[in-house]
């Protein structure tokens, strides 16, 4: 297929931000919910970086108001989304991520023999983990204790490897459970996270417009394209073959079209080709593992120069919160919270004009809104480690 829609770097950065709140944020009112679907989830391993990244892209949003959305009206729930990691997802759109998600072929175990589930087995602890939650919550050794009532005893062996400790088997395929949507998390009881099980959604799938993985490649490509399956294959993990053949047939099936993005060949939803004539503008801080730098690629492009070395940790992203100016990563920071204040340092990559280092204060003074304390910016070097 031959194109003639060339798409530059800067145009493709501003409309990324745009789509993802950060050239404006979302006006009161706009539902969290809303803001986590066009991220396609907000990563939450760390639940006050999920809380960051969602504050950071919307009007007066705190992070009980977070917390709110979790726990009080449900409209978001905390489970395992792309790449088996822990995300905060629309609760209105689980039955979209099960679909799409349990759809990617797995990769190869990285257990040993005797250690792995076969896909019988997997499949038992799936549905056992179901039984188990409906309408209970449950600390992990007390779900531990009802999966191995439900299989069998080969399920509570402790042979699975994780920091430096032995888990039950039965837990190398939790975020499958969750995947197939029989697994949520829910408040913490003490110091301790209970599980539960979602209820069930009302959204169709595929919302009337193709099956699971179609509706999925193209909410991708609206938020994060121009990409290639390389790309996406990296975003979720899976195969990049698969993710090649997967874009192949969408291309002839008319969903999706071919462009040049910076010289070479990505994709694009088909239609969907209107970009901004400038790059994107300010000066955002966003946490760990933001949607916007996991997701955006070329990874060079974003981390530039001396961004690469400095903001990359063996060239994974995310490993630490990022200062943005004009839609590149320009810096690292980091916050350190002592009561009802927190002390933001952010490394510059290089110096910031005087409007910028406006911009930056006004970030800063909103991370200490999210996080419901009183921030003081310090500029200099952050001298902690990656995921500290």
């Amino acid at each position: 297929m031959t194109t003639n829609v060339s798409i530059t770097w800067d145009a493709a950065g501003a409309r990324r931000a745009e789509r993802q709140f950060l050239a404006g944020p979302a006006g009161t009112g706009v539902p969290l919910a809303e803001v986590a679907g066009a991220m396609l989830g907000v990563h939450a391993q760390v639940l006050s970086a999920a809380e960051l990244s969602l504050g950071m892209r919307t009007d007066g949003v705190t992070r009980a108001d977070v917390r709110s959305a979790l726990w009080g009206d449900r409209s978001l729930v905390k489970t395992y989304g792309p790449r088996g990691t822990v995300h905060l997802l629309p609760a209105g759109e689980l039955p979209l991520f099960a679909a799409a998600l349990t759809a990617v072929p797995a990769g190869p175990s990285p257990f040993p023999p005797d250690v792995r589930l076969t896909e019988e087995q997997a499949a038992q602890v799936v549905t056992a983990i179901g039984e188990a939650l409906d309408g209970r919550f449950l600390t992990l050794d007390e779900l531990s204790e009802e999966v191995v009532a439900r299989t069998g005893p080969w399920a509570g062996a402790r042979v699975m490897p994780a920091f430096q400790d032995l888990w039950p088997r039965w837990r190398q395929v939790m975020h499958r459970a969750g995947w197939a949507g029989t697994l949520c998390f829910g408040p913490d009881r003490g110091r301790k996270a209970t599980y539960t099980r979602p209820a069930t959604g009302n959204r169709k799938v595929g919302d009337g417009d193709g099956d699971a993985l179609s509706v999925f490649v193209r909410r991708y490509l609206r938020a994060y394209g121009p990409a290639t399956p390389a790309h996406f294959a990296r975003w979720l993990a899976a195969p990049p073959g698969w993710a090649t053949a997967l874009f192949g047939e969408l291309a002839a099936a008319g969903r999706i079209e071919e462009v040049r993005f910076e010289g070479t060949p990505a994709w694009v939803v088909a239609g969907d080709t209107d970009f901004p004539d400038g790059p994107a503008r300010g000066v955002r801080l966003l946490p760990y593992f933001d949607a916007y730098v996991i997701a955006g690629q070329p990874r060079e492009r974003l981390f530039p120069g001396a961004a690469y070395r400095r903001a990359l940790a063996g060239g994974q992203a995310g490993n630490y919160p990022v200062l943005l100016v004009d839609g590149v990563v320009a810096g690292v920071w980091h916050q350190r919270r002592r009561g009802r204040r927190t002390t933001v340092t952010v490394e510059p990559l290089a110096p910031l004009t005087a409007r910028q280092e406006r911009e930056l204060g006004e970030q800063v003074e909103r991370v200490g809104e999210v996080l419901e304390a009183t921030a003081e910016l310090v500029v200099g070097e952050v001298t902690v480690g990656p995921h500290a």
